[in-house]
């Protein structure tokens, strides 16, 4: 009778241990990221009574339990946070943990930048990817810590394209015209205005154009207009100059602000359609296009879909600054709890392979959300009543073979 006494304490610590990940679970219900643990029990040897050959076995109880990480995938909640992001899928976050420098694997998506300008999760572990280097962004190279460009101006980009999508009114009289202007900018970011005048010629299907910008803008105060000529077909579209000739080219020299000379390409054709046409329709302009830019403030970074980190300037412009990277473990199991909703890897983890969200069997990243908990909240409920049962039969058979004792103990006196 002494083995009932060891076999019912080993369950006593078995549901014991059994109800504090219970307990564990339900006190992360609301820790974003948070995978829940099961419990696996198993029993030990067993001894055999008597010579019937195994044909009685009596066990010695249960063995420590086993705890078995669940990776499911947890509800994605919409929270709006500029740098929250939520895994659909396999796969998990990369950090470096703060003060050991481990790497770690996380599924939380709380993300905020800190004093260095470095993402980093809310307690500080400095979140891994790509931050992109003199205007390149290389996902080849090693991941490390992502850089944000707080407080950053971005600098102009002066203009070297424009075009304009019009129509010419083919009912226009001779020396009828029609003007409209495009903004450029120098290498300095400082507007410019080009004026492109279209005047009917006197011969049917035929305009003459004129590109200038106001002279107060030069050193010499005034600006020879870059002249030519349109020819259009009976079908309304432009045949001179064709979408093979060279594209006219407005040259402004001597700018008075001392930037840099501009050479602009006006470009009649997309691909080899015209943007310039000419029907029985009032003149006017449909769209109109140039690549420069004046120097802009940094407004707000976020994390976009795909875990790209987008800094967004006060000229409206949006720039990819930076890459979350992902790792996808085979084996997550075998990951060990670091604290802080971060996991690292032991010695029976598989190497994880490291990219683009997206790519390789890596999960999506969706942002301005966060993964919930899985922790299902009646399973775990439930769990704790079993457990609980479980623990107080074993504390019966305690108390029961206490009484046999006892009554053992009383034969022998009398």
């Amino acid at each position: 009778m002494s083995t009932s006494f060891s076999t019912a304490l080993s369950g006593l610590s078995a549901n014991s241990t059994a109800i504090d990940v219970v307990g564990n679970n339900l006190a992360n219900l609301n820790t974003p990221g948070f995978k829940s643990d099961t419990i696996t029990f198993q029993d030990l040897v067993t001894q055999s009574i008597g010579a019937g050959l195994g044909a009685t076995q009596v066990g010695f109880g249960v063995g420590t339990p086993i705890t078995l990480r669940q990776f499911s995938q947890g509800a994605l909640e919409s929270t709006g946070g500029p740098l929250d992001a939520a895994i659909q899928g396999d796969g998990f976050f990369i950090v470096q943990a703060a003060g050991s420098g481990n790497t770690e694997y996380t599924r939380g998506g709380s993300f905020q930048v800190n004093t260095q300008g470095q993402l980093t999760t809310a307690s500080g572990d400095l979140v891994q990817g790509w931050t992109m280097t003199n205007g390149v962004l290389n996902t080849n190279l090693p991941i490390g810590p992502i850089s944000v460009p707080v407080g950053a101006l971005a600098p102009p980009v002066a203009s070297t394209t424009i075009s304009t999508d019009l129509n010419l009114n083919s009912a226009a009289a001779s020396g009828d015209s029609f003007s409209t202007s495009i903004q450029v900018y120098d290498s300095l970011g400082t507007s410019h205005i080009v004026t492109l005048t279209f005047t009917q010629s006197g011969t049917p299907n035929q305009w003459n154009y004129s590109a200038s910008v106001p002279g107060s803008d030069l050193t010499g105060g005034s600006f020879t207009p870059v002249t030519g000529s349109l020819t259009f077909d009976s079908t309304g579209k432009l045949i001179t100059p064709a979408s093979t000739d060279p594209s006219p080219t407005i040259a402004i020299t001597g700018l008075a602000d001392g930037a840099s000379d501009m050479n602009l390409t006006w470009n009649l054709y997309n691909g080899t359609s015209p943007r310039i046409t000419q029907f029985d329709q009032a003149s006017a302009t449909s769209a109109q296009a140039q690549d420069g830019s004046a120097a802009a403030n940094l407004v707000s970074v976020g994390l976009a879909n795909g875990g790209e980190v987008l800094a967004q300037y006060s000229d409206g412009q949006q720039v990819v600054v930076g890459q979350m990277a992902m790792a996808q473990i085979r084996n997550p199991d075998s990951l060990v709890a670091a604290g802080n909703s971060n996991y690292e890897a032991s010695a029976l983890t598989a190497l994880p392979a490291i990219g683009v969200p997206g790519t390789g069997g890596r999960g999506t990243v969706l942002g301005g959300s966060i993964e919930a908990s899985n922790v299902d909240i009646a399973k775990q409920f439930t769990d704790l009543i079993i457990f609980q049962q479980g623990y107080e039969a074993n504390a019966h058979v305690i108390t029961t073979e206490n009484t046999l004792s006892q009554d053992t103990i009383n034969l022998k006196q009398n």
